[in-house]
């Protein structure tokens, strides 16, 4: 891919710019927990999404995993991050999709942390957990809007196509990457299980209609150059479109 690096931020689309939030001042970084629900289906899996409400300032109608911040309560005498991020994914997945899960069930998948210089800063712990009985979704229609269940690959090409409203988050759409090829939730996973945990410090570079982010394993990673020769991992994200590259 051929891409222009820019630093005109009037060349960016409203959705890009959203995504931004920007700040000048140093924000604090928030712990937050997210789940990756996942159930078997004739075609594969299918994972959960939910929407949140337009109205919402934060990644108003976006979807996104069931999910949000650390509280105070959920953490334990000793004060382990891991075990909180623990406790507020399964309070979360309960608050937000009404749905039950034990830490038995989750399995760490990855650790997002928030570009610096961004408005809202996170540092999340995404788990993957099998949603193996028949409990019904329900969201209450404030924060979170509405929920689906799909499969990864079909997500991912609905939110390539700008006539449908499926908006995805960089993190949500490298999450569904992650797993879209496998045919079973016991694969995902088993493939999730037998790794560590991928850990992801966005660093941005602002291109032509849009951002590049840079994550570590990328040639360029460590001073932000696109051009560098070597391993690409990075995301586009022009014209309200994300490409996903992993070449290592």
């Amino acid at each position: 891919m051929f891409v222009k690096t820019v630093t005109d931020r009037r060349l960016f689309s409203q959705e890009t710019l959203s995504v931004l939030e920007t700040s000048n001042l140093i924000e604090p970084v928030y712990p937050a927990a997210t789940v990756v629900l996942m159930r078997d289906c004739e075609e594969g899996i299918e994972v959960l999404l939910v929407q949140r409400n337009k109205a919402v300032q934060h990644m108003g109608g976006m979807w996104v995993f069931p999910g949000g911040k650390v509280d105070e309560a959920d953490y334990p005498g000793d004060r382990n991050e891991y075990q909180a991020a623990v406790n507020a994914a399964i309070r979360e997945t309960r608050e937000e999709a009404g749905l039950s899960v034990t830490a038995d069930q989750l399995v760490y998948l990855s650790h997002w942390t928030t570009p610096e210089g961004a408005k809202k800063r996170f540092a999340t712990w995404f788990f993957l957990a099998i949603l193996d009985d028949e409990q019904e979704v329900q969201v209450d229609g404030g924060e979170i809007a509405r929920h689906r269940w799909a499969e990864p690959s079909a997500a991912l090409a609905e939110s390539q196509d700008l006539e449908h409203s499926l908006r995805l988050m960089p993190p949500s759409y490298v999450s569904l990457s992650d797993i879209a090829d496998c045919q079973t939730c016991a694969e995902a996973q088993r493939r999730v299980a037998e790794r560590d945990a991928i850990i992801y410090a966005p660093r941005i570079a602002f291109v032509e209609g849009g951002i590049c982010f840079l994550y570590a394993g990328d040639a360029g990673y460590s001073d932000s150059n696109l051009d560098v020769k070597g391993g690409r991992h990075r995301l586009y994200m022009i014209n309200d479109q994300l490409e996903y590259i992993r070449q290592l």
